[in-house]
Formats: C-alpha cells, structure tokens, sequence
C-alpha cells in the first residue's frame, strides 16, 4: 500500500470508512464551487468517484491519496494525480490536483500534500510532465500552482460544461532544477 507522510499529512490509500468523511465535503456547495458545473454530489454519486479513485489506482499505478492529519487521523479530503480526461487537449498527460473540505482551508495543507504528490509524480514515478488545471475563478487554486512552481500554459474551454479553464504545467527537468 503506497504511503506518503508529510509534516502534518499523511497520503495514503482510500477506505471504505471514508466515505463518511468524504460525503460532506462532496455535499458542500462552496468545495464544489470550481468543480466540473459547480454542483454537489449526493452520497450515492460521492461513493461512486470513491470507486473510480481506487480504479485509477489499479489501472495506472497512481492515483489520488486520501489526505489525513497526523495528528488526529481526520480525512482532510484528497491530493494526488489524475488523468485529466475531461479536458481532451491536453493529453497525454496526468494532473496533479487537490480537494480539501472547507475547514482546512487556508492552512497550507493543499500545497503541503500537493508538493509531496508532485515529488511522487515527478521523481518516484518517472513523469515527465504534470499539469494542473483549475477554473479561471478558482484564485486559492492558482496560487497553490505558483507556489509549485507550475507556470501558465494556456487558457480554453472544458468541453463538458464550457467553463473557462487555466492550465498550469511543470516538467522534470523544471522541478529538479
């Protein structure tokens, strides 16, 4: 079972028992607000994206980690890689995203766990490329890129729901340098 700890996070495989913690977040109107049309996710449709994460792991060797405090083992939400097939032109490629609920917002987690998940990415997997897309409004997102180091690469359209996104990229070689 692949593991990561950070400082304060601990990225780790998904449970079952997750599902409880996850459900709220998925449920929340302002967690979902920069997510595909916007709209939350009842608990049917959030075990069903628990499924897909746990098979994109089985498929691709990689995956999004469910990201817990060390210190009290709450589920803070996910970090991790994805492939982005909803947004077609930028593939092949994975993305490298993060969802946290509401009340951990603004503690640095995102970055903490996303730096780690990156380093996976980047060093541990061999990619040679990550990117990460968000919403043009989503500004709490792009700052976490920056802080990445990801740099812009593009504006355009998703072609699920129209929404104007950015895409950020890094590549190896940038992020060993």
């Amino acid at each position: 079972m692949m593991e990561i700890r950070t400082e304060r996070l601990r990225l780790r495989q998904w449970r079952d028992d997750d599902l409880d913690a996850l459900a709220p977040m998925y449920a929340d109107p302002e967690v979902m607000r920069y997510i595909r049309d916007g709209s939350v996710q009842d608990r049917a449709e959030t075990a069903a994206h628990l499924d897909r994460m746990r098979q994109h792991w089985a498929e691709h060797g990689f995956g999004l980690f469910a990201a817990e405090l060390v210190a009290t083992g709450e589920l803070t939400g996910w970090v991790g890689l994805a492939v982005p097939y909803f947004l077609p032109e930028v593939m092949p490629t994975v993305e490298i995203g993060w969802r946290l609920g509401r009340s951990f917002w603004g503690a640095g987690l995102a970055t903490e766990g996303a730096r780690a998940a990156l380093r996976f990415g980047l060093v541990d997997r061999g990619l040679e490329w990550l990117v990460s897309i968000r919403q043009v409004e989503n500004v709490r997102s792009a700052r976490v890129m920056e802080k990445l180091g990801l740099t812009f690469d593009r504006r355009t359209t998703t072609p699920g729901n129209g929404r104007t996104v950015d895409v950020y990229a890094i590549s190896r070689e940038q992020y060993t340098a």
